[in-house]
């Protein structure tokens, strides 16, 4: 059995050694689950575990991408002052203009089809 101040690859050497199937396989997903390489394994492989056992870096790159809601009211209110032109908003808002002109509109509340006239 394995003891507490033990290496965990000796303790899945041990497991391993053992004759049951059931022994071997807890002892291999045990060490899945706490980070423990379960079979023997080389010195080059080894070093893939303890990278990735390791903490993760920081985040070299948060601050790469700009605040979203910050840019894009700026861009609003610079569309609205005339320094900014965004086509594709000015071809949505012609859009909604004609349509309105078309009596198209959105239905106040309670002009819906389900309201009996």
């Amino acid at each position: 059995m394995c003891m507490v101040g033990e290496s965990p690859n000796h303790c899945a050497n041990d497991a391993l050694m053992m004759t049951s199937l059931y022994a071997k396989r807890m002892t291999l997903l045990a060490g899945r689950i706490f980070k423990d390489v379960g079979k023997p394994i080389d010195n080059k492989s080894m070093k893939v575990v303890k990278i990735m056992s390791e903490l993760p870096r920081p985040m070299i790159l948060k601050d790469y991408y700009p605040n979203l809601e910050e840019y894009s009211s700026i861009l609003w209110k610079l569309r609205h002052v005339g320094l900014y032109r965004d086509e594709h908003a000015d071809f949505r808002e012609e859009m909604a203009r004609l349509r309105e002109l078309r009596g198209k509109g959105k239905k106040k509340k309670g002009e819906g089809k389900q309201t009996g006239s």
